[in-house]
C-alpha cells in the first residue's frame, strides 16, 4: 500500500496519531444525545418562565424531570470535557501542562456533575 507521508515525516513520527477517532466519536454521540435533552429543557424552561417557586420545585420533583435533568447535566459536561480536552491536546505544547490541564478539566466536569446531580436529587426529595 502506498504511503502519502514523506520519509522525513515517517522518521519524525509525524502523521496520523490514530487515536483521534475515539474523541471524535464521543463528541458526536454526546452531541446527538444533547439534541433531545436540550430541546426538552428549553421547552420546560420557557413554560416555567413566569412560574412561582413552588411550581418550579414541583416540576423538578417529578421523577421523570429529575432523571432527564441529571442526564442533561451529565451528557453536557461529558461533551464539554471531551471538547476541551481536544482543544488542549491541539494547542498546549508542554506535556506536563497538557496532562495537568486535561486532568483538571475532567475532574472539574466530574465534580460539577456530582454537585448538580446532588442538587437535583435534594430538590426532588424536598430536603
Amino acid at each position: 500500500m502506498r504511503s502519502y507521508q514523506t520519509a522525513v515525516n515517517r522518521a519524525l513520527g509525524l502523521g496520523s496519531a490514530k487515536n483521534g477517532f475515539i474523541a471524535w466519536w464521543r463528541q458526536r454521540v454526546s452531541a446527538v444525545l444533547l439534541i433531545p435533552l436540550l430541546l426538552w429543557l428549553g421547552v420546560f424552561v420557557a413554560l416555567l418562565a413566569g412560574a412561582d417557586h413552588a411550581t418550579a420545585h414541583a416540576w423538578i420533583a417529578n421523577p421523570i424531570n429529575s432523571v432527564l435533568m441529571i442526564a442533561t447535566l451529565a451528557v453536557l459536561l461529558f461533551h464539554t470535557a471531551v471538547g476541551v480536552q481536544v482543544i488542549i491536546e491541539d494547542y498546549v505544547e508542554t506535556e506536563g501542562l497538557k496532562a495537568a490541564s486535561i486532568l483538571l478539566v475532567h475532574f472539574g466536569c466530574f465534580l460539577l456533575t456530582i454537585a448538580g446531580s446532588l442538587a437535583v436529587v435534594r430538590i426532588a426529595l424536598g430536603s
